[in-house]
């Protein structure tokens, strides 16, 4: 089993990979909002986004997903309705993120 130490390291690097593919800028803006918000629904996102960058809502969730999947900085809720999840930023990779973003 990995330390903390090196799982932070290991995140590290798998953001910095997933950022340097961003060419847009979306994902830097999105995980940007979760550094934010912290708390997040994919039709919150889509309505913040949708205003600066021309990105359909599937392709939003599909980021999300990888975001919480891959790299696996994101918990995910799901609402008592059933309806919407809601996805919130690890309070350990907070930091993290927050550094990197002010890198890339």
């Amino acid at each position: 089993m990995r330390s903390p130490g090196e799982l932070k390291k290991e995140i590290e690097a798998r953001l910095k990979g997933y950022l340097s593919r961003d060419r847009d800028g979306i994902r830097h803006e999105l995980l940007n909002l979760f550094v934010k918000v912290k708390s997040l629904t994919i039709p919150q996102i889509y309505e913040k986004l949708q205003k600066q960058f021309s990105i359909s809502y599937h392709s939003i969730a599909s980021m999300v997903g990888i975001i919480a999947s891959r790299i696996g900085i994101l918990h995910v809720r799901r609402n008592a309705e059933g309806t919407n999840s809601i996805y919130e930023l690890k309070d350990q990779y907070v930091d993290v993120v927050a550094k990197i973003l002010g890198t890339t």
